[in-house]
């Protein structure tokens, strides 16, 4: 596999570093490229807890093909091939990675999970992590794409990559890979209306003001047990999902709410509340602790992702956030 570009420093250290045969050196020097490949392989998954068993095939694959690299590619496109490649072979043994119908023009992703920012790599103006390709829209988007038309689409439209080097990586002809980019991308305008599609331009990673308002409104509406308030915050044609239970609704702000109400919630014994904002897939977020009856802290409930347009809550998805440490979130306040 071949970069334009003639050998330089980094391939030289690479190089030796496989060749010593000392697995910590070696280590040492791949282990620079974890969080990219980590979002990369997220990108490929959906699913955190996967993306992170197959970075680290992906080192395990690297050290045992060591003495393939010989400079011809940066040791960054070659550990990407490699990355891919493990996607896709972990994805063609899978048959519950693929979305399900839910009842909606569109599908919705049982497995996916939250993606903590603490994770990303630490350039921001690292184009593979801008905000629109890591938040979870774009994410359930490529999952409707077939896993090798997927793994195109993220090398050529998100990592910018050019035809010949992904032909390349993945076994395949220039013209197949130019085949694949153009059904992909009918695809994702399908899934993405009106977002923007152009994923290497230069997108943004800050929140607005406005959605850090919202935000802290949710919270406070929690812990004030307002559900005026709340309900406010709320678009009438609000999407609603709470992973991994099934059903993506449509629905009213205040059928939102109502439902909420009969399962429990603002009910005595689960309204006492706290908050605190934070920012998962590069979206805001509200992670919600709740006190019961006995306990004297308050624990980790959940954590809501939120779409905010026009300082309103247009989408929410929630995620049971017991079982998530990778989250980094403090387990009780």
């Amino acid at each position: 596999m071949t970069d334009a570009r003639p050998p330089g420093a980094d391939e030289a250290t690479f190089i030796a570093a496989a060749r010593s045969g000392d697995p910590a050196r070696f280590a040492l020097i791949t282990e620079r490229h974890r969080r990219e490949l980590l979002v990369h392989c997220y990108r490929m998954l959906a699913n955190y807890e996967d993306a992170q068993d197959l970075t680290q095939e992906t080192f395990l694959r690297a050290w045992h093909k060591r003495e393939s690299f010989q400079g011809h590619a940066t040791p960054r496109t070659w550990l990407y091939r490699i990355a891919t490649n493990a996607c896709l072979d972990f994805l063609d043994k899978r048959d519950n990675r693929t979305p399900v119908p839910s009842g909606l023009p569109d599908s919705e992703l049982p497995y996916l999970q939250p993606y903590p920012d603490r994770m990303l790599p630490e350039d921001p103006q690292d184009a593979a992590v801008a905000r629109e390709t890591i938040e979870l829209a774009f994410i359930v988007a490529v999952q409707h794409l077939p896993p090798r038309q997927r793994a195109v689409f993220i090398l050529r439209d998100v990592l910018g990559w050019a035809a010949p080097k992904t032909a390349e990586a993945l076994d395949l002809t220039v013209a197949s890979v130019t085949s694949a980019l153009q059904r992909a991308r009918v695809t994702m305008r399908t899934q993405l209306p009106g977002r923007r599609l152009d994923w290497r331009s230069p997108a943004t990673h800050e929140l607005s003001s406005d959605e850090r308002g919202v935000v802290q409104s949710y919270i406070d509406a929690h812990q004030r047990n307002d559900l005026d308030a709340l309900t406010s915050l709320l678009r009438d044609d609000l999407r609603f999902a709470m992973l991994p239970d099934p059903g993506t609704v449509t629905t009213t702000a205040k059928d939102a709410v109502d439902g909420w109400i009969s399962g429990g919630l603002f009910q005595p014994g689960h309204d006492d509340w706290r908050g605190i904002a934070t920012t998962v897939n590069r979206m805001p977020a509200a992670a919600l602790y709740l006190r019961t009856p006995g306990h004297p802290e308050h624990r980790l409930f959940a954590i809501a992702l939120l779409h905010i347009v026009d300082g309103t809550i247009a989408e929410l998805t929630g995620f049971d956030a017991t079982g998530t440490p990778w989250l980094d979130l403090p387990p009780a306040l």
